[in-house]
């Protein structure tokens, strides 16, 4: 079965990668590091008004392509199959980007690198296994403030069993 979205990338203007998720076999890891590496440079040499589309090159294979959006300091890359429609991907990347503003108020790179959890199941709602789930910011959001509203009972409860078993230690 082809996988439609081979790999989803947030890359800091530096090349710095802070969210790789790669749906499709690339290899091992100096293999995947060498395919963002060069898809890195390939994206940060392009001016900011030519299109954000590159066809496939030796790296990551004749048949596919990457579609990159800039947002500030962060390159959000998708390496997708060639039959994807660019348009389509950069609509699916500006949801991406508004749902994490709407999470983060306005997100920066310090919020990925500190709530990579929350951002991977952000990303979990919108791509699941390189196939495209939900497109619909609020039904997102809605998914992520239920399952952010549980962690915290979730710790509340935990924080409490703590208390318990302190109180039974110092006894």
């Amino acid at each position: 079965v082809s996988v439609m979205i081979k790999a989803i990338l947030i890359v800091n203007n530096y090349g710095k990668p802070r969210l790789i998720n790669f749906y499709d076999l690339v290899g091992d890891e100096p293999k995947q590091q060498n395919v963002i590496r060069e898809i890195f440079k390939l994206v940060a040499k392009r001016g900011e008004h030519m299109c954000n589309f590159l066809e496939g090159g030796k790296q990551w294979g004749p048949d596919t392509k990457i579609i990159y959006r800039q947002y500030a300091t962060l390159y959000f890359i998708f390496w997708v199959d060639s039959s994807e429609s660019e348009l389509g991907i950069l609509d699916l990347i500006h949801v991406f980007v508004e749902t994490l503003d709407n999470c983060f108020e306005s997100v920066c790179e310090l919020d990925i690198i500190f709530n990579m959890d929350k951002v991977h199941f952000i990303l979990q709602e919108i791509v699941m296994g390189g196939m495209v789930l939900e497109t619909d910011v609020q039904r997102i959001l809605t998914d992520y403030r239920e399952q952010d509203a549980l962690a915290k009972e979730e710790n509340k409860f935990a924080s409490g069993v703590e208390e318990v078993w302190n109180s039974f230690k110092r006894k």
